[in-house]
């Protein structure tokens, strides 16, 4: 007697997404979360933009420098 699937690994596909649907599409979310975490991390190691520095560079203030006492932030 012949499947109604199909033969091969596509017919088992068919035959596996018809007898357990749950695991299959659990399955296939599984692989384009895989797919998505590896793309994401790739992007990160190559262009390291997902962690910028806050600030290249920091200014030092004496506590007698006039721009201190100043209650406006025009020096930051």
């Amino acid at each position: 007697m012949a499947s109604p699937y199909g033969k091969g690994v596509v017919g088992l596909l068919k035959k596996g997404w018809h007898e357990i649907p749950g695991v299959m599409g659990t399955s296939v979310m599984a692989l384009l979360g895989l797919g998505f975490g590896i793309t994401g991390i790739n992007n990160y190691l190559k262009n390291d933009k997902l962690a910028p520095t806050y600030k290249k560079s920091y200014i030092v203030v004496r506590p007698d420098d006039p721009k201190v006492k100043r209650p406006t932030h025009d020096w930051i």
